[in-house]
């Protein structure tokens, strides 16, 4: 997005084909967001704020379009549940940090979300061919692993004869065809090469099973780690909406099997079954409704004032889980940290910023950059030892120490919670994470006592 506001048809000037990452992304999402930001970022631009407000308007932006694609699915809820479902669903929603942080980042899965709640809208709906065609859409675009909910889904409507099959068939190929040559189309612009982004993220993710590299789990983690954080006091009530109403199942059963399908990839996130965080808090939000209609009833009661506390106990999570986000982008710090320095008048040369993978993934992005004289780097597998014979000033990486630097502080980030007697009874314990350095071959120009590492 940095790149389509700032340098728009310059394409030369565009970081990607210098850092292309492990397999090419689509633009498309980037493209719509950046429309939408655009005015409100000339505005800053012609004002001379730094480029980070830029960042911050643009997630905005992304914010407010996935969150109108869940109010359309909130309004069908209302439709064919009824107010009181709906009340909880949104109650349910407020209290979850996970699915709401992730609503405003430029991630794939996020764009691929915005298309599902429109495709879960149209299910409640009863539209069901357009419900198939978002989710092509999305997995063509955005996410090919959306194929693992569109299958399902598509199974079950055919079984239960809700859609005809050569009618489907008509329908899914006819927006196949149309979604592949728009991707197809946009990208090898952007990428100067005949490209499928998609494609290749499904064959080095599937077939290759690369994705590996990046850590595994265990199959069950999905049910026993992600979704309790996520959904919270949402995720023992949305196994009990599937009980209490006889037309929840018809839409948590291809869920939940998106969720198992998916447990077979060694490879796991939170960010990749997140679309499957809406469908069950409206199992959860009939299940909640029904235990408040109830309340008044002996063991109903009971059950009522449990689900009050579990309510207690998710918002003091929320609160919780917000507070540690705050000190996950130490890199983002460090980085506005030097650039706060200053640079002095008689320096003329360029300072260049080396920003190693675990900076870069942890809250650097080029919105966070300054202009001349600074100069940044984000080259991959360099060993340490080579840093130094390297032009670059400045390194911002995972490193205590590096031969041939000086390191000239630190920036803590969130390691983990501890629990202790007193008040708060619960405290955030962070450690040093991102290491600021300096080549000592050169002067300081800033003539700055720093604190050290």
């Amino acid at each position: 997005m940095h790149d389509i506001l700032y340098h728009r048809h310059h394409l030369d000037s565009y970081d990607h084909l210098e850092f292309p990452g492990v397999v090419p992304r689509t633009f498309i999402g980037a493209f719509i967001v950046s429309v939408f930001a655009s005015p409100v970022v000339s505005i800053i631009s012609c004002l001379g704020f730094p480029k980070v407000y830029s960042l911050v308007a643009a997630r905005l932006v992304l914010g407010c379009i996935i969150l109108s694609t869940l109010r359309f699915f909130r309004i069908q809820i209302k439709k064919k549940f009824g107010n009181q479902v709906e009340t909880f669903f949104v109650l349910f929603t407020s209290l979850q940090f996970h699915f709401l942080f992730y609503c405003t980042r430029p991630l794939p899965n996020i764009l691929a979300l915005g298309l599902v709640n429109l495709a879960y809208g149209n299910w409640l709906k009863g539209n069901f061919y357009p419900a198939l065609s978002f989710l092509i859409f999305a997995t063509v675009i955005f996410r090919c692993d959306t194929m693992l909910l569109l299958g399902p889904i598509g199974l079950e409507l055919l079984l239960t004869k809700s859609i005809s099959f050569w009618k489907a068939l008509k329908y899914c190929v006819g927006t196949a065809l149309l979604a592949v040559g728009l991707t197809i189309f946009v990208d090898s612009i952007m990428w100067k090469k005949f490209v499928w982004p998609e494609f290749e993220v499904f064959w080095f993710n599937s077939i290759l099973n690369r994705s590996s590299d990046w850590g595994t789990h265990s199959i069950h983690w999905y049910f026993t780690s992600a979704l309790p954080r996520s959904l919270l006091v949402a995720y023992p009530l949305s196994l009990l909406g599937t009980l209490v109403d006889r037309r929840v199942p018809f839409f948590i059963v291809p869920v939940l099997s998106f969720v198992i399908l998916y447990s077979k990839l060694p490879h796991k996130e939170l960010r990749f079954i997140i679309s499957s965080v809406p469908m069950f808090n409206l199992s959860a939000a009939v299940a909640a409704s029904r235990i408040y209609n109830n309340r008044k009833k002996t063991i109903w009661k009971l059950v009522n004032m449990v689900m009050l506390a579990f309510f207690a106990i998710s918002a003091g999570c929320t609160v919780v889980t917000f507070m540690a986000s705050y000190y996950n982008y130490p890199s983002g710090y460090a980085l506005k940290r030097l650039h706060q320095i200053g640079h002095p008048a008689n320096v003329a040369g360029e300072e260049w910023v080396h920003i190693d993978t675990f900076g870069a993934m942890n809250g650097i992005s080029r919105f966070c950059e300054d202009d001349f004289p600074w100069r940044y780097s984000k080259e991959e597998e360099i060993v340490v030892e080579e840093l130094r014979n390297r032009n670059f000033t400045y390194l911002v990486n995972e490193h205590s120490s590096v031969d041939g630097y000086k390191c000239l502080f630190y920036e803590e980030g969130f390691e983990r919670l501890e629990l202790r007697r007193g008040f708060p009874p619960i405290v955030l314990v962070k450690k040093a994470k991102v290491y600021l350095h300096r080549e000592m071959k050169k002067e300081d120009p800033f003539h700055k006592k720093w604190p050290g590492c």
